[in-house]
Protein backbone atom coordinates (compact mmCIF):
# COMPACT_ATOMS: atom_id res chain seq x y z
CA UNK A 1 0.00 0.00 0.00
CA UNK A 2 1.00 3.58 -0.60
CA UNK A 3 1.92 6.57 1.37
CA UNK A 4 -1.38 7.42 3.65
CA UNK A 5 -2.77 4.20 2.29
CA UNK A 6 -3.28 5.06 -1.34
CA UNK A 7 -2.26 3.14 -3.90
CA UNK A 8 -2.70 -0.73 -4.17
CA UNK A 9 -5.78 -1.54 -2.67
CA UNK A 10 -5.38 -4.53 -0.50
CA UNK A 11 -7.88 -7.61 -1.01
CA UNK A 12 -10.91 -7.29 1.66
CA UNK A 13 -9.68 -10.07 4.37
CA UNK A 14 -13.32 -9.33 6.14
CA UNK A 15 -13.97 -12.70 7.73
CA UNK A 16 -18.01 -11.88 7.59
CA UNK A 17 -18.24 -10.07 4.07
CA UNK A 18 -19.53 -7.15 5.48
CA UNK A 19 -16.55 -5.19 4.43
CA UNK A 20 -15.32 -4.05 7.39
CA UNK A 21 -11.75 -5.29 6.82
CA UNK A 22 -11.25 -6.78 9.67
CA UNK A 23 -9.98 -10.39 9.86
CA UNK A 24 -10.84 -11.79 13.07
CA UNK A 25 -13.31 -14.35 12.68
CA UNK A 26 -16.37 -14.56 15.64
CA UNK A 27 -15.87 -18.07 17.33
CA UNK A 28 -17.48 -20.46 15.31
CA UNK A 29 -19.90 -22.53 17.32
CA UNK A 30 -22.04 -26.01 16.23
CA UNK A 31 -25.53 -23.68 16.65
CA UNK A 32 -26.62 -23.39 13.36
CA UNK A 33 -28.97 -20.66 15.01
CA UNK A 34 -27.14 -17.99 17.53
CA UNK A 35 -28.75 -15.51 19.34
CA UNK A 36 -26.56 -12.48 20.45
CA UNK A 37 -26.72 -10.48 23.84
CA UNK A 38 -25.96 -10.02 27.38
CA UNK A 39 -29.21 -12.56 28.21
CA UNK A 40 -31.36 -10.05 29.23
CA UNK A 41 -35.51 -9.69 28.78
CA UNK A 42 -35.36 -8.72 25.19
CA UNK A 43 -32.59 -11.59 24.27
CA UNK A 44 -34.48 -14.28 26.18
CA UNK A 45 -37.73 -13.49 23.95
CA UNK A 46 -35.77 -13.35 20.83
CA UNK A 47 -34.56 -17.01 21.71
CA UNK A 48 -38.30 -17.94 23.06
CA UNK A 49 -39.55 -16.77 19.40
CA UNK A 50 -36.91 -18.38 17.62
CA UNK A 51 -37.89 -21.26 19.14
CA UNK A 52 -41.57 -20.76 18.78
CA UNK A 53 -40.42 -20.68 14.84
CA UNK A 54 -38.63 -23.34 14.46
CA UNK A 55 -41.62 -25.38 16.17
CA UNK A 56 -44.03 -23.92 13.72
CA UNK A 57 -41.79 -24.93 11.05
CA UNK A 58 -41.10 -28.72 12.30
CA UNK A 59 -37.67 -28.24 12.14
CA UNK A 60 -36.19 -30.52 14.34
CA UNK A 61 -32.22 -30.08 13.33
CA UNK A 62 -31.43 -26.86 13.67
CA UNK A 63 -29.78 -25.88 17.44
CA UNK A 64 -29.97 -22.60 19.39
CA UNK A 65 -26.98 -20.84 20.85
CA UNK A 66 -26.02 -18.06 22.89
CA UNK A 67 -23.39 -15.66 22.63
CA UNK A 68 -23.26 -13.13 25.64
CA UNK A 69 -19.41 -11.93 25.34
CA UNK A 70 -19.53 -8.73 24.08
CA UNK A 71 -15.46 -8.92 22.61
CA UNK A 72 -17.39 -12.09 20.36
CA UNK A 73 -20.94 -10.26 19.53
CA UNK A 74 -18.92 -7.08 18.45
CA UNK A 75 -16.88 -9.71 15.96
CA UNK A 76 -20.43 -9.57 14.01
CA UNK A 77 -20.46 -6.30 13.19
CA UNK A 78 -23.34 -5.52 15.33
CA UNK A 79 -23.10 -3.18 18.47
CA UNK A 80 -27.17 -3.30 19.28
CA UNK A 81 -28.23 -6.21 20.64
CA UNK A 82 -30.31 -8.76 20.67
CA UNK A 83 -28.65 -10.27 17.15
CA UNK A 84 -30.05 -13.20 15.25
CA UNK A 85 -27.36 -15.10 13.50
CA UNK A 86 -28.83 -17.79 11.01
CA UNK A 87 -26.00 -20.37 9.16
CA UNK A 88 -23.21 -17.05 9.94
CA UNK A 89 -25.06 -14.79 8.78
CA UNK A 90 -26.24 -12.06 10.99
CA UNK A 91 -30.07 -11.50 9.82
CA UNK A 92 -31.39 -8.97 12.77
CA UNK A 93 -30.02 -7.24 15.59
CA UNK A 94 -31.38 -4.16 18.10
CA UNK A 95 -34.81 -5.63 17.96
CA UNK A 96 -36.98 -8.75 18.79
CA UNK A 97 -38.27 -10.14 16.61
CA UNK A 98 -41.77 -12.25 16.25
CA UNK A 99 -42.33 -15.77 15.87
CA UNK A 100 -43.60 -14.92 12.17
CA UNK A 101 -40.98 -13.10 11.63
CA UNK A 102 -38.16 -15.84 12.00
CA UNK A 103 -40.08 -17.83 9.94
CA UNK A 104 -40.28 -15.74 6.73
CA UNK A 105 -36.68 -15.01 7.61
CA UNK A 106 -35.43 -19.17 7.85
CA UNK A 107 -37.55 -19.92 4.57
CA UNK A 108 -35.96 -17.50 2.45
CA UNK A 109 -32.85 -17.94 3.78
CA UNK A 110 -32.80 -22.16 3.67
CA UNK A 111 -35.49 -22.23 0.63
Amino acid sequence: MGLFGFGKKEKNSCCCACGCGGSAAPEQTEASILILGSGCQNCRTLEANTRAALERMGDTQSTIGHVTDFTQIAQYGIMTTPGLVVDGKVVSYGKVLKPEEIEALLKKMRG
